[in-house]
């Protein structure tokens, strides 16, 4: 057997002919997914929003959003396929997230979270949020709350700090696209 090279990962804007594989990705990540105008909508048409996809090699294994809204970052939307969980590719999105949110000048990012989804609640404490509210039932399938988390100001040098070497540690551990699949949790959906 013959070793091959590591795949790199790459993070790069969402565009329309990435739709199919996001959508792919939707409904395996959610119970109730966006409809699939949605995103073509969002790319074509909110000036708010911005959509990246994670590519290993020619294929999309996730996606994230955000809107920009006077000087907040809203996380909107964030899926990996299921195949590709526990690699480091959510990770990578969201600092590209956090990134987009520095450049359009936001001063702290936001999300909700299912109460119950402890395995992003963990990955997003781990990059600066902290919990500060619920959305009583907020989630329409089941009537779950909702946890609200902000980080603190993206400009603050602990904040700035915190990035730089979540992201020197990822650059250190390339993504195994041969790995076994991570366990089956849930996408994120703000």
């Amino acid at each position: 057997m013959v070793a091959r090279p590591p795949v790199a990962l790459r993070v790069e804007p969402m565009t329309l002919d990435d739709l199919p594989a996001v959508q792919a990705i939707e409904r395996a990540s959610f119970v109730v997914p966006w409809p699939d105008d949605a995103y073509r909508n969002e790319i074509r048409t909110n000036r708010l929003a911005s959509y990246v996809v994670a590519r290993l090699g020619d294929e999309v294994v996730g996606f994230a959003g955000i809107w920009v809204m006077v000087d907040e970052a809203h996380v909107t939307t964030f899926a990996v396929d299921p195949h590709f969980r526990r690699r480091g590719v959510g990770e990578r999105l969201l600092l590209a997230l956090l990134d987009l949110s520095v450049r359009r000048r936001a001063r702290e990012a936001t999300l909700e979270v299912r109460l119950s989804n402890l395995p992003a609640r963990k990955l997003y404490e781990k990059y600066g949020f902290r919990p500060v509210g619920i959305r009583p039932r907020y989630y329409s399938d089941n009537g779950e709350d909702a946890l609200i988390m902000t980080t603190e100001a993206l400009s603050s040098p602990a904040m700035r700090e915190r990035l730089e070497g979540l992201r020197a540690a990822l650059d250190a551990r390339p993504v195994n696209a041969d790995a076994a699949p991570g366990p089956d949790d849930h996408g994120y959906r703000g």
